[in-house]
């Protein structure tokens, strides 16, 4: 049986202001999430970016197209109703950042990881006002829990719309840093990705590509930077 897909049935896609945000209609009707919900968001730019995607789409409704449809269906529908328990679980890759903990050898990873790390902490520490510190090992070792818990602070002052994309920028990098980095353009998004990546890279060097990988890795990529791009939508209203 072949799957069935939504057909197309509108003719117009329209932005329109509404008291609750702006909204998407179809041929005038508004359009909902998967839960029934009135599709409202933030600001008109990211409004537009999802009439874009519906007026692109032809015969049938390709979801995978739809990102930015797709990350605000997630804010409506899921963060707005569990904000608190996704800022808590965001909140928690803090005490095992990815940037804290280090290779104890060979020297060469060593110190390539203190020269692209050690900034991003850096950063944090003047930028968030938390310092973090890194470890040499995989042992678990807590953070200042004065530091964890301004960091928690900032996460659940995110509204759902920007929660629900930092969730996917510190959880594709593995870095509650990374993913404030990101949020606040500290460095091109670009850049930030492959600080995510630095051990990979390292592997790839001494050991070669594996397309299978790289195709994944692209992936992720291209996610981390829609996250970033909905991020800042999420940021504009007007």
């Amino acid at each position: 049986m072949s799957e069935w897909k939504q057909k197309r049935f509108w003719k117009a896609v329209s932005v329109a202001e509404t008291e609750d945000g702006f909204a998407v209609e179809l041929d005038g009707r508004r359009v909902k999430t998967p839960a029934k919900a009135a599709l409202a968001v933030p600001g008109r730019e990211m409004a537009e970016a999802i009439a874009a995607e519906w007026d692109a789409q032809t015969e049938s409704v390709n979801p995978n197209t739809m990102p930015v449809t797709r990350s605000a269906n997630a804010a409506i529908d899921k963060v707005t109703h569990q904000h608190a328990a996704v800022a808590d679980m965001l909140a928690e890759y803090g005490d095992s950042d990815l940037l804290c903990y280090r290779a104890e050898m060979p020297v060469e990873l060593v110190q390539r990881q203190a020269e692209i790390w050690d900034p991003a902490l850096d950063w944090a520490a003047e930028t968030l006002g938390a310092r973090l510190e890194p470890r040499s090992g995989i042992l678990h070792a807590p953070q200042n829990p004065e530091a964890l818990a301004h960091l928690r602070r900032l996460v659940h002052e995110m509204t759902p719309f920007q929660l629900a994309a930092f969730h996917d920028l510190v959880a594709m990098s593995g870095s509650l840093v990374l993913g404030f980095a990101a949020t606040r353009s500290w460095r091109p998004t670009d850049q930030i990705w492959e600080m995510s990546r630095l051990d990979e890279l390292w592997q790839e060097q001494q050991w070669g590509q594996d397309e299978d990988a790289q195709a994944t890795a692209d992936l992720k990529r291209a996610a981390f930077l829609h996250a970033k791009r909905f991020y800042d939508f999420s940021c504009w209203r007007n």
